[in-house]
């Protein structure tokens, strides 16, 4: 409840997520039964988790087109409400990533394609429709995934960034 109301989703409190989820599977709670991984899994095929990929692409998409003078971004105004009730969020940003990309496709192709592969990949990997809502595990799935997909953009970046300096 507190990270959809003030919208801080550090890594600690993704860790605290992720710790609940783990002792909840290691005493058996009614529901939690996947291993929790420690960094990107593209295979996984939970839908919270899905989901919160998927955020951290079209967010990554908006950031990408619009640049720094952004004000405030799809994680300020729709983080809460994506990890929460994501029918009514999603189709929303699912139609603002288009006109970004749009932008992009204009004035860097080959991240347009790249981010509209992430996106395709992703969604390809759920079921025909967003879920209604989301119970609190699967909010904290959902933060995982967001978080772990920022990460491994990070990772990448700063990878290709040690391989020009050397």
């Amino acid at each position: 409840m507190r990270m959809r109301t003030d919208g801080d989703i550090s890594g600690v409190r993704i860790a605290l997520c992720k710790a609940v989820l783990v002792r909840d599977r290691r005493l058996g709670v009614h529901g939690i039964n996947e291993e929790i991984a420690v960094s990107l899994d593209l295979e996984n095929r939970n839908p919270a988790y899905r989901l919160g990929r998927l955020f951290s692409v079209l967010e990554d998409a908006q950031r990408n087109a619009v640049g720094t003078q952004i004000k405030a971004t799809i994680r300020d105004r729709y983080y809460g409400a994506a990890s929460a009730t994501p029918a009514a969020i999603f189709p929303v940003l699912v139609r603002y990533a288009h006109n970004h990309l749009s932008k992009l496709r204009k004035e860097k192709p080959g991240l347009a394609v790249v981010l509209e592969r992430e996106i395709g990949d992703i969604i390809d990997g759920m079921d025909s429709q967003f879920p209604r809502s989301l119970r609190l595990e699967d909010q904290g799935r959902f933060a995982i995934g967001y978080y772990q997909q920022a990460r491994s953009r990070f990772d990448r970046k700063a990878d290709s960034d040690n391989g020009s300096e050397q």
